[in-house]
């Protein structure tokens, strides 16, 4: 097996709307010497791919529904900010003091729909919501650089998500093109030669958590990185393919 290497893309600076996060990472590359190479993968912290995209919304222009207001009081979070909240959601999951667990339209569960305060320019009044459409992001990032290259590549955008039942964040998926969210491995052995029957290994979460150890959550400046050696043949993949159904979820 190859090694995995993971190498932080330093030279992206603070990113604005209308951006072309491809050229921005092309440059990157170069500055770090890394030339692209089939099969590697580009990590991106979500905020650099929201701000690209203008996700931008100020709390000062947000009208509070009653609902968003009732919500508020129980949480004790700005009113304004959860009816952003509310209109990025499916539905509420937890509603407590100092919390609010939702589902979010793209279908997986976060906190305050990955709504953020943290390293936005001018944070008291602007915050930043999730891409629109991650998977798309993606692909429109992938296709940049691969036209650029010349190469097959992977992107991977990452957030900083909670878990059940465990304390702390750590790095998963929200958008991917081509590569696996999930890799299969029901049908094989395992060392001993038993059949393997149930096990589905989320690859792409796992990258994200190794990416997001390089990355760093306060002034690390860090928001890609590149990768070379994945374990897995590259593929078309989608967020869905690492969401779990509703009916099968047994912790709401």
């Amino acid at each position: 097996m190859n090694p995995l290497r993971l190498s932080p893309l330093q030279g992206i600076p603070l990113v604005q709307p209308g951006d072309q996060l491809a050229e921005l990472i092309q440059q990157a590359l170069e500055q770090e010497s890394i030339a692209l190479r089939d099969g590697d993968i580009l990590v991106l912290a979500q905020k650099i791919v929201s701000k690209a995209e203008n996700r931008y919304a100020n709390l000062d222009e947000v009208k509070p529904t009653p609902r968003a207001s009732e919500i508020a009081a129980l949480t004790e979070k700005d009113a304004r900010l959860v009816q952003l909240i509310l209109d990025e959601s499916r539905e509420v999951v937890r509603a407590l003091p100092g919390l609010l667990i939702v589902e979010h339209r793209l279908g997986f569960i976060s906190a305050n729909a990955g709504i953020d305060h943290s390293n936005v320019e001018a944070s008291e009044k602007r915050v930043l919501l999730l891409p629109k459409d991650p998977d798309l992001s993606a692909a429109q990032i992938r296709q940049g650089l691969e036209g650029a290259s010349g190469v097959r590549l992977g992107v991977l955008i990452i957030d900083s998500h909670g878990r059940a039942w465990r304390q702390g964040t750590l790095g998963v998926t929200i958008g991917l093109s081509g590569l696996p969210g999930l890799q299969d491995l029901r049908g094989r052995p395992d060392l001993f030669g038993n059949e393997l029957r149930i096990t589905q290994v989320a690859v792409a979460d796992e990258l994200a958590a190794a990416a997001s150890l390089l990355m760093g959550q306060a002034d690390e400046n860090c928001p890609a990185v590149h990768v070379r050696g994945f374990p897995y043949s590259l593929r078309e993949s989608s967020l869905g393919e690492l969401l779990r159904p509703k009916d099968q979820d047994a912790f709401r």
